[in-house]
């Protein structure tokens, strides 16, 4: 070999080692860079919005938004670049799914925050602390009966020594993450274009819930990444031509719906829709396949119903209310009578340019359905079987999603329809995926004013899906706040149940508004109630001074062993943040006035058969003294 053919392999050898990065690791390098820059000052840029909430200064909005989207909109860009590969795609949703768990976790990280929180923590501990299951919760009277989330937290933390908070973070982390994944491989499934998956991963994690409901310490915040990876393995049983596959594959599908049934309730019952609207799909093009698909969604629908009837039978009666008086209030809209409805964003905080957004990302959702809808009639004889069954299937459960969002105008349809979202929107990220290549696709240049569009159109569904899903006062801190279940562990009501805990010790029965009762059942570890149409405790506070308290109710606090009652003096002088005093239905008037007098909060010093044990500024502390039930009102307090 010559010198001059040596010198240049050297040279050749010392470009690889020194020199430019090659090409096919030039993409990885500038996202890496792209997105490690972007997600740092992402992450600074959420700490400064909470700071600036925590400090009651202006701009939190503002801060939040810049910091979710400066990370947000590159790593779509990376998502659904034709150019990422296999792995780079990976990282970027991996990365993508770790940022978006950062506002709950900066919300607070170091204990329960949000209302199901409290009962779920307190769950979990007491799993760890007394080894049982099924145990009966104070807060959310069903949970129990659904252990999944309690026993694998309680079981993390016994194994390695974690907290029970810090186990439940790394569960709910990792159950993050497995969503978002979970979503792209349901769409590859459908779809084999890897784009198509990371863009209806992408579209996902745009629903209302994914930021701050489904990331905080609650049942569903497990279950439904579950349930994205159960009808994963439902479409491979399907599609299975071999019946060793195919039996596989629903076994492991089983073996999922179990897992779901012991864990949430509301996710099974939707599991089981979805598979049945699958089965549905595949029977209407006549698939063979549709005998697989309804032997599944029988195996669903008696696994709920057996649990249901066997472990829990008051789920029913649970979840009624949620839809069945949120359809009659929504009747009574709908007749024009002006009674049973809501005013969005009322004496909200929210800038205004949030609250537009959150009106016109439905509009935007039904927009890219239409076309997706029209994508699909289009391509449809393209498609194969399964995946022209099973986007159709997609297709009429994101079209749940729209007459779900109108029952957001009744008091007591709000709630269900917010939880209903997480799931309907599902069926819409996996049908209009296709439609956002095929809008990419058709632009010539790297950049496109389609491009361009559908990231702005990203941006604002993002930011008006998270504002009507969550009140300002769950999605930042700030000063203590009457009736915001994430702002009611004062010191004051935390000294108060640990005094209570301290001097008389844990489990103790005891009455309480909806904000005492959170504290009282989580740090307080006792067993609060706060009413119910069969168990009208609020009457207690609702009756008038002189004026003699229910007999039944008084036989029932009696009967069933209740010990104290915490009074909120703050009941008669503010009005709850969220319209609650004790429970959603509740008969207490809601017009922008204190529900209670003073003198109806300050009656129990009179009545012989209550002992004050603690006073405190706001919360007061008596004993149940049934014994002394039929003799004369004192005079004056004691």
């Amino acid at each position: 070999m010559s010198a001059a053919t040596a010198n240049h392999t050297v040279g050749r050898r010392g470009d690889r080692d020194s020199g430019p990065v090659p090409r096919a690791w030039a993409g990885p390098v500038a996202a890496g860079l792209t997105l490690t820059i972007t997600g740092a000052i992402g992450a600074g840029a959420l700490v400064t919005a909470y700071r600036r909430a925590e400090w009651g200064q202006e701009g939190a909005f503002s801060w939040f938004w810049a910091g979710m989207l400066v990370f947000t909109l590159p790593a779509a860009w990376w998502a659904v670049r034709r150019g990422t590969g296999a792995r780079l795609r990976l990282a970027v949703l991996i990365g993508y799914a770790c940022f978006t768990y950062l506002p709950k976790l900066l919300r607070n990280p170091t204990g329960p925050l949000y209302h199901d929180e409290y009962a779920h923590w307190g769950q979990s501990r007491d799993i760890l602390l007394d080894g049982v299951l099924f145990q009966q919760n104070s807060i959310i009277r069903v949970i129990g009966d659904y252990p999944g989330l309690h026993a694998c937290v309680a079981s993390l933390a016994t194994l390695t020594g974690l907290t029970v908070w810090h186990a439940a973070l790394f569960v709910l982390i990792l159950a993050h993450v497995l969503l978002a994944l979970g979503v792209a491989v349901l769409a590859g499934q459908l779809w084999p274009d890897p784009r198509i998956a990371a863009a209806a991963a992408i579209v996902y994690s745009l629903n209302s819930s994914f930021l701050y409901f489904d990331t905080q310490f609650g049942y569903e915040s497990l279950a439904i990444g579950v349930l994205v990876w159960a009808l994963v393995c439902a479409l491979r049983a399907i599609r299975a031509t071999a019946l060793t596959a195919g039996a596989g594959w629903a076994a492991l599908t089983l073996v999922l719906i179990v897992a779901i049934t012991a864990t949430h309730h509301l996710t099974a019952i939707w599991l089981t829709g979805m598979l049945g609207l699958i089965a549905v799909a595949c029977t209407v093009f006549r698939l063979r396949a549709g005998r697989t698909a309804w032997a599944l969604t029988l195996m669903a629908g008696l696994t709920v119903t057996t649990w249901m009837a066997a472990v829990s039978p008051r789920t029913g009666s649970y979840l009624e209310p949620y839809l069945g008086r949120a359809l009659g209030q929504f009747s009574g809209l709908a007749a024009g009578g002006g009674s049973g409805g809501r005013t969005l964003f009322s004496q909200s905080v929210a800038p205004l340019w949030e609250q537009y957004a959150a009106f016109a990302a439905p509009p935007v959702a039904l927009l890219a359905t239409v076309g997706a809808a029209v994508l699909w009639w289009r391509r449809r004889r393209a498609c194969d079987p399964i995946t022209k069954a099973g986007s159709a299937a997609m297709l009429l459960l994101g079209a749940l999603y729209f007459p779900a969002t109108l029952l957001i105008l009744t008091p007591s349809g709000a709630e269900g329809a917010r939880r209903s979202w997480a799931f309907s929107y599902l069926g819409i990220a996996v049908v209009t995926a296709p439609l956002i290549i095929a809008l990419l696709d058709r632009a010539r240049h790297r950049i496109s004013g389609s491009g361009v569009l559908l990231l702005a159109m990203c941006a604002l569904v993002m930011v008006g899906n998270t504002a009507a899903g969550m009140n300002p006062s769950y999605r930042f801190p700030g000063p203590p706040v009457f009736g915001a279940d994430t702002r009611a562990a004062t010191p004051e009501l935390l000294a108060a149940a640990a005094w209570l805990r301290e001097t008389q010790g844990r489990g103790a029965r005891l009455v309480a508004d909806r904000y005492s009762g959170l504290i009282f059942g989580s740090y307080g570890e006792q067993e609060p109630t706060t009413g119910s149409e069969s168990f009208p405790t609020y009457d207690l506070y609702l009756a008038q001074p002189g004026r003699p308290v229910a007999p039944a109710l008084i036989e029932q606090l009696r009967s069933w062993r209740f010990e104290y009652l915490v009074v909120d003096r703050r009941m008669a002088e503010q009005v709850p943040e969220i319209r609650i005093y004790f429970e959603t239905n509740e008969p207490i008037p809601h017009n922008g006035r204190p529900g209670f007098t003073p003198s109806q909060l300050t009656k129990f010093d009179t009545l012989p058969w209550l002992i004050k044990v603690y006073d405190g500024p706001h919360i007061a502390i008596y004993r149940f003294d049934f014994d002394r039930l039929g003799q004369r009102i004192r005079l004056g307090a004691r």
